[in-house]
């Protein structure tokens, strides 16, 4: 167990229901030379529910930009935006360090329909 799990705070499930994660579908992918650290912005469908929303991503290590489009994603949807540089992220696109500290995108490992709520 690393320090960060070790010092978590413990939460109840009613905690866990009001974060809102869901499932979309990437429909664009651009750089973002203006970020402090390297990043692409991605456009992302979460269907008629919630819409498409904007997300920036710290990816550029793990994931190519030409292969991002098409791709499916987990999302936390219910945070407030957040700007970054000239660029409003709506959306927090999720993933997990490798074994560099680099980011991987966390994703369904079959097609499910978009908007789809982690549970």
């Amino acid at each position: 167990m690393d320090q960060a799990q070790s010092n978590a705070a413990t939460i109840t499930f009613d905690d866990f229901l009001k974060v809102d994660i869901r499932v979309g579908r990437i429909v664009a992918a651009e750089p973002f030379p203006q970020a402090r650290k390297p990043a692409y912005k991605l456009t992302i469908d979460f269907g008629p529910e919630i819409g498409t929303k904007r997300s920036s991503a710290q990816i550029t290590v793990n994931h190519k930009i030409d292969e991002l489009v098409g791709s499916e994603v987990m999302a936390v949807v219910n945070f407030p935006p957040r700007q970054i540089g000239p660029f409003m992220s709506e959306v927090l696109t999720l993933g997990v360090p490798d074994a560099n500290g680099d980011v991987m995108l966390i994703r369904p490992d079959r097609d499910v329909p978009i908007g789809g709520r982690l549970y």
